[in-house]
């Protein structure tokens, strides 16, 4: 028998014994009392919740008069002792975890650090105390699975280690949380239609590595939930893609995963949700959006990491302190709309703490420059050129105010202008309406070398620090999320 009739030997004999979704590990599900606190931990089957929300909506609408918080710290890349973060010295999830890795000093980057941040982000423990944590749904397996079958014995000691620890813990200040385990999905064949990879392999190794969490949620008898068998199922019978490239899923992915996952933690729904889903998902997700924007802020190099001091300890205190209130204002937002009581948004927002007013540290100089700005004609006049050079004004604000704050332009094959403009730039204000930072494409269409013309092409982003046409659209940096926008009807509309 030759090495690779073993390996799919191997693989037949494992997907066989973790067919049922249904947990294996003798553990009952979770249980939810009134206002308790969930927290989602792991990797980014986890962290692309929190563009959906789906399945956050599926468990509150199950529990209507229970008041969860339901916070997502889960990130791409995590595993159950690896969570490295630029604003974190240590990138170890708990005590002892450094034990299942490499030393730091063997595999430090291109820069040196080591996966070592610089700052005062709190760790995993310190979040989940603050979170007061009564319930933990942990995402692990994907990543670490591409270590094939020699990793499995090292992802099985450090995901025991994780849960020895986790489970001895007692994050809301009285008892040990429920934790439950969640298995990585199949990898969906899209090769005919994007060129990825065709999951033959991918699927070997992730049935081996759910198998692994499987044996090891039973050893601790914690619930633990087969999404590879499930979404393999899926894969083979959907007739639309279930995922964005194989791996990752889509909205019709995580619309399907939300009921079976949440069946599978907290035990089948007998009854079908009274509350409107798209009300509820709204709500939902406008809790997620400032939660994003407290745990994992924007410009956090300031508020926590290395360029902290000497203005962030001035700066960022109020701006978290408001954020955590805002977000707080949503949960109640989210329980008001399930009890069919009423709750002012608005109002409760302003009741929040509010910002003092920061004096700027800017002093004007020789060395500094000065504060004076000139526009049009004014700065124009301003320029000393070489013999045989001329500089145009081809478009300012004065003329196209959605132009403050560009920060990347590029000109198109049809001689357009496009602006990525960052308005909200260092990140989102507490208490300010959402950003509404653009993509903007200015024409001059009567030829005299000046823009007459603005389209947004998109609107609403966050931070766009840059952009790269392509044929199938136009790619967006904005934040820590890199974007496709295509332009599907021939309006210049992203």
């Amino acid at each position: 028998m030759s090495r690779s009739d073993k390996v799919w030997l191997l693989c037949v004999v494992v997907i066989s014994h973790i067919w049922a979704p249904v947990s294996g590990t003798g553990a009952e599900t979770l249980k939810l009392e009134k206002g308790a606190r969930i927290v989602l931990l792991g990797n980014g089957l986890g962290s692309r919740m929190m563009q959906f929300g789906h399945f956050e909506t599926e468990i509150h609408s199950r529990y209507p008069a229970h008041q969860l918080t339901i916070r997502n710290m889960c990130d791409e890349g995590d595993t159950p002792g690896f969570r490295p973060h630029s604003g974190r010295p240590s990138p170890w999830a708990f005590p002892g975890a450094e034990n299942y890795f490499p030393k730091l000093s063997e595999v430090k980057d291109l820069w040196g650090s080591g996966h070592v941040g610089y700052g005062d982000f709190e760790s995993p423990d310190q979040w989940l105390t603050r979170l007061e944590a009564d319930v933990i749904i942990a995402f692990f397996g994907y990543n670490e699975s591409f270590a094939g079958a020699d990793g499995l014995d090292h992802f099985s000691a450090e995901l025991t280690a994780f849960l020895d620890h986790t489970l001895a813990q007692q994050y809301n200040g009285f008892s040990s949380p429920q934790v439950a385990l969640v298995s990585p999905l199949a990898f969906e064949d899209l090769s005919a239609i994007h060129g990825t990879p065709d999951g033959r392999i991918e699927n070997v190794n992730l049935a081996l590595y759910t198998a692994a969490m499987e044996s090891v949620a039973g050893k601790f008898r914690v619930p633990f939930v087969n999404l590879f068998a499930t979404s393999q199922l899926w894969f083979d019978t959907s007739p639309d893609p279930l995922t964005r490239d194989g791996a990752l899923l889509n909205d019709s992915g995580y619309r399907m995963l939300a009921p079976v996952l949440a069946d599978q933690l907290f035990g089948a729904s007998s009854s079908p949700s009274r509350h409107n889903r798209a009300s509820l998902l709204a709500a939902v997700m406008d809790k997620t959006w400032m939660w994003h924007k407290y745990y994992k802020i924007p410009n956090g190099v300031h508020v926590f990491g290395r360029r902290h001091r000497p203005f962030g300890p001035m700066n960022y205190p109020d701006e978290l302190k408001k954020l955590q209130q805002l977000t707080a204002n949503r949960d109640q937002a989210i329980w008001a709309l399930l009890e069919g009581t009423s709750f002012n948004l608005e109002a409760a927002d302003l009741q929040t703490h509010v910002l003092p007013a920061i004096e700027t540290n800017y002093k004007p100089s020789n060395k500094n420059g000065s504060l004076e700005y000139l526009y049009g004609q004014d700065a124009l006049d301003s320029f000393e050129v070489p013999d045989g050079y001329k500089i145009g004004l081809f478009a300012s604000e004065s003329e196209f105010p959605n132009l403050a704050n560009p920060v990347q332009m590029a000109f198109d094959n049809a001689g357009r202008l496009w602006v990525a403009t960052m308005p909200t730039y260092p990140h989102f204000k507490p208490g300010d309406p959402r950003p509404a930072d653009k993509l903007l494409i200015l024409e001059d269409t009567d030829h005299d070398g000046r823009a007459d013309k603005e389209t947004v092409f998109a609107d609403n982003l966050h931070l766009p620090t840059g952009f790269e046409f392509a044929p199938e659209g136009v790619y967006v940096a904005q934040g820590n999320h890199l974007v496709l926008l295509s332009d599907m009807d021939g309006d210049d509309r992203g």
